[in-house]
Protein backbone atom coordinates (compact mmCIF):
# COMPACT_ATOMS: atom_id res chain seq x y z
CA UNK A 1 0.00 0.00 0.00
CA UNK A 2 1.42 3.61 -0.81
CA UNK A 3 1.72 6.30 1.63
CA UNK A 4 -1.62 8.05 -0.47
CA UNK A 5 -3.67 5.22 0.15
CA UNK A 6 -4.91 5.90 3.80
CA UNK A 7 -7.27 4.09 4.94
CA UNK A 8 -7.90 4.97 8.42
CA UNK A 9 -8.47 8.71 9.21
CA UNK A 10 -7.38 9.70 12.83
CA UNK A 11 -9.77 12.40 14.84
CA UNK A 12 -7.62 15.22 17.00
CA UNK A 13 -9.83 16.83 19.77
CA UNK A 14 -9.26 20.88 19.19
CA UNK A 15 -10.11 23.30 21.28
CA UNK A 16 -10.20 26.73 19.58
CA UNK A 17 -11.89 26.52 16.11
CA UNK A 18 -9.98 29.71 14.50
CA UNK A 19 -6.62 29.12 16.28
CA UNK A 20 -6.46 25.23 15.31
CA UNK A 21 -7.55 26.38 11.79
CA UNK A 22 -4.63 28.64 11.29
CA UNK A 23 -2.17 26.24 12.41
CA UNK A 24 -3.65 23.63 10.55
CA UNK A 25 -3.58 25.47 7.44
CA UNK A 26 -1.53 28.20 7.05
CA UNK A 27 1.29 26.70 9.21
CA UNK A 28 1.51 23.37 8.40
CA UNK A 29 -0.18 23.60 4.67
CA UNK A 30 -3.13 21.30 4.93
CA UNK A 31 -5.84 21.80 2.44
CA UNK A 32 -9.65 22.42 4.52
CA UNK A 33 -11.70 19.30 2.70
CA UNK A 34 -14.67 20.39 4.39
CA UNK A 35 -16.30 21.73 7.82
CA UNK A 36 -20.10 20.56 9.54
CA UNK A 37 -21.51 22.21 12.47
CA UNK A 38 -25.13 20.94 13.23
CA UNK A 39 -26.21 25.02 14.25
CA UNK A 40 -23.89 27.90 13.79
CA UNK A 41 -21.97 28.64 16.77
CA UNK A 42 -21.96 25.06 17.42
CA UNK A 43 -18.86 22.98 17.62
CA UNK A 44 -16.81 22.06 14.37
CA UNK A 45 -16.17 19.15 13.16
CA UNK A 46 -13.61 19.28 10.41
CA UNK A 47 -11.50 17.47 7.61
CA UNK A 48 -8.09 18.58 6.57
CA UNK A 49 -5.38 16.92 4.20
CA UNK A 50 -2.36 17.33 2.51
CA UNK A 51 -0.22 14.73 0.72
CA UNK A 52 -2.79 12.07 0.68
CA UNK A 53 -3.15 12.43 4.68
CA UNK A 54 -5.82 13.25 6.07
CA UNK A 55 -7.23 14.31 9.70
CA UNK A 56 -10.52 15.40 11.33
CA UNK A 57 -10.57 17.79 13.41
CA UNK A 58 -13.08 17.84 16.12
CA UNK A 59 -14.15 20.83 18.66
CA UNK A 60 -17.02 17.99 20.10
CA UNK A 61 -15.78 16.80 23.86
CA UNK A 62 -17.08 13.33 22.94
CA UNK A 63 -15.07 12.25 20.42
CA UNK A 64 -11.65 12.26 21.94
CA UNK A 65 -9.41 13.82 24.27
CA UNK A 66 -6.78 16.65 24.04
CA UNK A 67 -3.01 15.45 23.46
CA UNK A 68 -3.49 12.70 21.25
CA UNK A 69 -0.67 11.48 19.02
CA UNK A 70 -0.79 10.91 15.24
CA UNK A 71 2.18 9.37 12.83
CA UNK A 72 2.72 10.68 9.30
CA UNK A 73 4.91 8.32 7.11
CA UNK A 74 6.48 10.66 4.91
CA UNK A 75 9.29 10.03 2.18
CA UNK A 76 11.94 13.07 3.14
CA UNK A 77 11.61 14.11 6.95
CA UNK A 78 14.68 16.35 6.42
CA UNK A 79 12.74 18.35 3.71
CA UNK A 80 9.60 19.05 5.80
CA UNK A 81 11.41 19.90 8.87
CA UNK A 82 13.04 23.10 6.28
CA UNK A 83 9.82 24.03 5.20
CA UNK A 84 8.20 23.86 8.27
CA UNK A 85 11.24 26.06 9.43
CA UNK A 86 10.30 28.38 6.87
CA UNK A 87 6.99 28.65 7.59
CA UNK A 88 7.76 29.59 11.73
CA UNK A 89 6.21 26.23 12.82
CA UNK A 90 7.68 25.65 16.44
CA UNK A 91 9.40 21.90 15.74
CA UNK A 92 8.82 19.80 19.47
CA UNK A 93 11.69 17.52 18.60
CA UNK A 94 13.54 18.27 15.65
CA UNK A 95 14.84 15.66 13.32
CA UNK A 96 16.25 12.39 14.93
CA UNK A 97 16.99 8.97 14.91
CA UNK A 98 16.44 7.95 17.86
CA UNK A 99 13.90 4.96 17.22
CA UNK A 100 16.05 3.65 14.53
CA UNK A 101 14.65 5.87 11.65
CA UNK A 102 14.39 9.63 11.25
CA UNK A 103 11.26 11.17 12.88
CA UNK A 104 10.42 14.78 13.80
CA UNK A 105 7.40 15.88 15.98
CA UNK A 106 5.43 19.15 16.14
CA UNK A 107 2.85 20.04 18.32
CA UNK A 108 -0.52 21.44 18.06
CA UNK A 109 -1.89 24.70 20.03
CA UNK A 110 -3.77 21.54 22.18
CA UNK A 111 -1.25 19.80 22.64
CA UNK A 112 -1.54 16.92 19.75
CA UNK A 113 1.73 15.76 18.90
CA UNK A 114 2.17 15.12 15.17
CA UNK A 115 5.14 12.78 14.48
CA UNK A 116 6.50 12.80 10.47
CA UNK A 117 8.87 10.17 9.84
CA UNK A 118 10.12 8.11 7.06
CA UNK A 119 9.18 4.28 6.07
CA UNK A 120 12.96 3.33 6.32
CA UNK A 121 16.00 4.47 7.95
CA UNK A 122 18.67 6.51 5.74
CA UNK A 123 21.58 6.16 7.99
CA UNK A 124 20.88 5.34 11.51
Amino acid sequence: MSIAEQRVIPALRITQYERSKLFYLDQLGFELEWEHRFEPHFPVFMSVARDGMRLYLSEHQGDCQVGGLVHFVVEDVAAWYQEFRQRAVSVTYPPNYDLGFCQMTITDPDGNQLRYMEPTSKGA
